[in-house]
């Protein structure tokens, strides 16, 4: 393979970063440079993603952050109804006599607490 030279200057900052590299490695400066321009040109040449792809990926991720927060309000109606229910159940097969207002006291609370049940579970 035939090499060709370059003459490059670097940032003292990006300087430091590629000694600390090549010592970290045990190469020298020169081979570590060489390392780094080949896996850039590498990258640069063969990049997997293009920024349509990004595009199209930050909307696909903002969609189903949108359907999660459905999801989320439906469980969350879903656990009150059967909490509600419940409750209408559990007065009935008592004999009834609880007004809407004691039931709902009731529903609430047994809402609240499986709300704090499953804020418990990892």
């Amino acid at each position: 393979m035939k090499t060709v030279q370059h003459s490059v200057r670097l940032p003292a900052a990006l300087d430091t970063a590629l000694r600390a590299l090549a010592d970290r490695q045990g190469k020298t400066v020169y081979a570590m440079l060489r390392r780094c321009v080949k896996t850039g040109i590498d990258g640069q040449a063969n990049s997997t993603v293009n920024s349509s792809d990004d595009r199209e990926l930050v909307a696909e991720v903002a969609s189903m952050s949108t359907r999660l927060v459905e999801v989320e309000r439906l469980l969350d109606r879903t656990l009150h109804t059967a909490c509600a229910a419940y409750c209408y159940a559990r007065s009935a097969a008592k004999g009834g006599g609880k007004s809407d207002e004691v039931i709902t006291a009731e529903t609430n609370r047994a809402y609240d607490r499986q709300r704090a049940v499953a804020g418990e579970q990892p």
